[in-house]
């Protein structure tokens, strides 16, 4: 830290303000606001923190610079704009929403009502913005078939009607225009249109619907029966904007709502304006969180403070004065009310809001899948899912193998893999204790049950995929064994055979021959060979084990220490077996050595050349 630095610091005044840090090329890399500009910049300087980015932010910082103003409210109006237009690189950045549609009403002698994208122009007015361009088109075209509106282009002015520069267009042929660019229809009647359709756009449809009424038995008392059913279809349009866009009570009138979603590194925050029980504006605001430092309700701060700006015309308009959040702000907005509700139709809407934004943030995952290698991961599951017939992706999958020679120390093992890939510290070995002998449907049978017994004594989830080594009789075990757990139908079952790589399904005969080159058959012999790896290596362990165990094992007084001693220098029981006794005698002692003798020569010795030998002195 510069003397120049620690001297600014040591100046700064107790009082709200926000602060700008530069690094050495004099370039802003933060804003932030205070309550108490000394307390706040100072604790940057005076302690260790525990994110990475603040650290790397604070050795960077040169110089320092900052703003005192009147009020908290203040400072975080004049830190919004100065994050946008500097756009620091550790701060919070808001991701704009420049996509959004708005309709917009012009200002002409004969306003036309279209969607646009574009920034807003002097005398038009604009409302919305709307999620989804789907809304504001439905919108839109419901406007349309109830007004008679022009859609063209043309500059219709009295000058251009007096000198007649415009000719009637299809429009007015087929009755969806009444001819204003020739002033057929007076500019008078014509802003009625405009007026009815402002008080749709804000949310107002009560009152235009009751006027609606009126008119229609006016119409009908009078025997105007066809101007009457005119009137008519328009209140039924307008109903049916109206049942589409009120989700609440119309007595919640002129109320915000800010929803609020966290993740590590971003935050979402989804903002309604609340008409009638209508929603007239909606937008997700995006936050990248930069240091980790920010709190929910800075967050929260910055949202409202910003739609606040983006819709001031609405708040000078409604006199908004209640905001429903689900996280308090930390700064104190003059005449507005924050209010967390616990039920009811407001704990409603904050609940459509937090909605909101987690569909924001599943659309952006969604997005950034599009763009990462891992998509092949998701191919090849949808892959297997439709070659194997299943009606879910196989995003967990099971092998299992069973080994063994002869029916000696039979064992199983059980191999897992998550999104096509090997999840090993899920694997797991079985010591067959319940079948004699070499019955591998019966070994499959306990395997499965003692899996899937304890998966679900323990809570833990099954497997949407279970595959075993073998054909059609395994396949059978592998039913019969979940049904008896109750588990029939609960996972796909499936069989491959080693010789042709056949692929068979419960209840058929006939095997699925995969094409070679398939993913799904990559996948399921990646599986079979690494259950058959795994269940041999733990073979062949149990067996070597079995071989020192015959020997060593039930010799009194020979513990598990003096048996890796004679290991260690023998190297093998056979070599035990022909060693003197004071060979022996030199290693653990003459006690220990004469016992050894006595068991090993009471045991047979086994023929030599045996596979169980040269196993052991491999």
């Amino acid at each position: 830290m510069t003397d120049d630095l620690k001297l600014k610091l040591s100046l700064l005044p107790d009082e709200p303000g926000v602060y700008r840090y530069r690094n050495r090329e004099g370039t802003i890399i933060y804003v932030g606001k205070a309550k108490n500009l000394k307390r706040r910049v100072n604790s940057y300087f005076n302690r260790e923190h525990a994110s990475l980015r603040t650290t790397m932010l604070v050795r960077n910082i040169a110089d320092l610079e900052y703003t005192v103003v009147n009020t908290e409210e203040e400072a975080l109006d004049l830190e919004n704009a100065l994050i946008k237009e500097f756009q620091p690189r550790y701060n919070v950045l808001l991701k704009d929403d420049k996509s959004y549609p708005w309709i917009c009403i012009t200002g002409d002698l004969y306003p036309r009502v279209y969607i646009t994208r574009e920034a807003r122009a002097k005398g038009e007015r604009f409302y919305g913005p709307y999620p989804k361009v789907e809304v504001a088109k439905v919108l839109i075209d419901t406007i349309r078939q109830i007004y008679p509106l022009r859609t063209c282009r043309l500059h219709v002015s009295r000058e251009t009607i007096e000198a007649d520069k415009h000719r009637l267009c299809l429009q007015y042929h087929i009755h969806r225009c009444e001819g204003c660019c020739k002033g057929l229809v007076s500019a008078e009647q014509y802003g009625g249109y405009i007026s009815e359709i402002r008080q749709i756009l804000n949310g107002d449809t009560h009152q235009l619907m009751d006027l609606l009424v009126e008119q229609m038995q006016q119409l009908a008392s009078e025997l105007r029966f066809e101007e009457a059913e005119a009137v008519k279809r328009r209140y039924k349009l307008l109903e049916h904007v109206r049942r589409r866009s009120v989700i609440v009570s119309p007595s919640i009138h002129n109320i915000d709502v800010l929803g609020m979603l966290r993740d590590d590194d971003a935050a979402w925050v989804n903002f309604m304006h609340m008409r009638g029980g209508a929603v007239v504006q909606s937008i997700t605001l995006e936050y990248r969180l930069s240091t980790g430092d920010e709190t929910d309700d800075e967050i929260m701060s910055m949202a409202f403070a910003e739609v606040r700006q983006r819709f001031s015309e609405t708040y000078q308009r409604d006199r908004v004065n209640e905001v429903i959040v689900n996280v308090l702000p930390d700064v104190e907005f003059e005449g507005i009310t924050f209010t967390i509700p616990k039920r009811g139709d407001k704990k409603h809407l904050l609940d459509i809001a937090v909605k909101n934004a987690i569909q924001k943030r599943t659309d952006r995952l969604r997005a950034m899948e599009k763009l990462n290698p891992e998509q092949r991961m998701t191919r090849t599951l949808t892959t297997m899912q439709r070659d194997l017939r299943m009606a879910v992706l196989p995003r967990h999958v099971e092998c299992f193998d069973n080994s063994n020679i002869s029916g000696s120390s039979p064992v199983a093992s059980c191999v897992v893999f998550r999104n096509a890939k090997p999840s090993k510290k899920e694997y797991r070995h079985f010591n067959i204790k319940t079948v004699e002998g070499s019955d591998d449907f019966a070994s499959m049978r306990e395997v499965i049950i003692r899996r899937y017994s304890r998966l679900m004594q323990e809570g833990q989830e099954l497997p949407q995929l279970l595959i075993v080594d073998g054909g059609k009789g395994q396949v059978t075990s592998s039913l019969e064994a979940l049904e008896s757990i109750g588990l029939q139908g609960q996972m796909a079952v499936v069989g491959i055979a080693k010789r042709l790589n056949e692929v068979y399904f419960p209840g058929d005969s006939i095997p699925l021959y995969i094409d070679k080159n398939s993913e799904t058959l990559h996948v399921i012999q990646r599986l079979r060979d690494e259950a058959h790896r795994f269940a041999i290596t733990f073979h062949r362990k149990q067996r070597s084990k079995g071989q020192v165990r015959s020997a060593l094992d039930n010799v009194p007084g020979i513990g598990p220490k003096t048996r890796t001693t004679l290991l260690k220098q023998f190297k093998s029981v056979k070599r035990i077996r022909e060693a003197s006794e004071e060979e022996l005698a030199a290693v653990i002692g003459p006690a220990k050595a004469q016992a050894i003798i006595n068991a090993l020569t009471e045991q047979p010795e086994p023929a030599t050349g045996t596979g169980q030998d040269k196993e052991n002195n491999q």
